[in-house]
């Protein structure tokens, strides 16, 4: 599919994978929409691309309605979806305190999994009303699984679980929607140069960007981006959750 012209929503889009994703569809042409549940956030990161910043909390079905429908209402219905929306935090499953509070569990599986499913149903259903293009396409999805999906480590049981979900969820959704030519796919990062991870400190910054194969750094949010842009671009790719790490397997 090409970019040019193509209506465009990108959820987490006020920082990291998000805004450098929307920043790399508007240079593309496509009418973004950036979605946040910082309002500001959101804004500010659209006024930079000439698109549209909407507050959404992914994992409220009310919330995400009424954003996809004001995207609709600018720009309308959403041809290319990129879910960037997340959450991370550490918790072992049975800590010093006892077992790990469900509260816990239930919130990273409701923005990262939940949120992920809830705006590509909504989506997936724009795009099926949709004029098909010349080749029969009529959207791409594409969503942000993790390499913890495959290799979670201790105290990640929630995160790797949730982006476990995100992986499992993309080829049932490619078969189900292939019959109104949408694609789904996914990304798995590896560790990203990204707000989330830069409030670590730096000593554990360091040990991380040399664990990669090659090259020795962190990713960046811009070449998750242009992945992004690429994956819509080759009609080929279906069903796939593509790792962008470097190499890196974690330990």
């Amino acid at each position: 599919m090409k970019i040019e012209g193509m209506a465009a929503i990108v959820t987490g889009g006020g920082s990291g994978l998000g805004a450098a994703t929307g920043r790399a569809l508007a240079r593309a042409g496509a009418k973004v929409a950036l979605l946040d549940l910082d309002l500001e956030k959101a804004k500010t990161a659209a006024e930079e691309i000439a698109g549209l910043g909407l507050a959404c909390d992914v994992g409220d079905a009310a919330s995400a309605e009424a954003a996809v429908t004001a995207a609709r209402q600018a720009h309308g219905p959403c041809r290319i979806l990129v879910n960037c929306a997340g959450i991370v935090f550490g918790g072992r499953i049975v800590g010093r305190d006892g077992p790990m509070p469900l509260a816990d569990f239930e919130s990273i599986v409701r923005v990262n999994l939940i949120g992920t499913f809830n705006l590509l149903r909504l989506a997936a259903t724009d795009m099926s009303v949709t004029e098909p293009l010349e080749d029969g396409e009529r959207g791409v999805i594409i969503s942000t699984a993790s390499i913890a999906a495959f290799e979670g480590q201790m105290g990640q049981a929630g995160y790797a679980a949730s982006k476990a979900g995100v992986v499992g969820l993309t080829m049932p959704a490619a078969r189900e929607l292939a019959r109104w030519g949408i694609r789904v796919l996914a990304i798995a990062p590896g560790l990203m140069d990204t707000p989330m991870l830069r409030g670590l400190p730096e000593e554990v910054q360091a040990d991380l960007a040399n664990q990669p194969l090659f090259p020795k750094r962190l990713g960046t949010a811009e070449e998750f981006a242009r992945l992004a842009c690429h994956m819509i671009e080759n009609s080929a790719l279906n069903g796939e959750c593509i790792r962008i790490d470097g190499g890196m397997r974690m330990q």
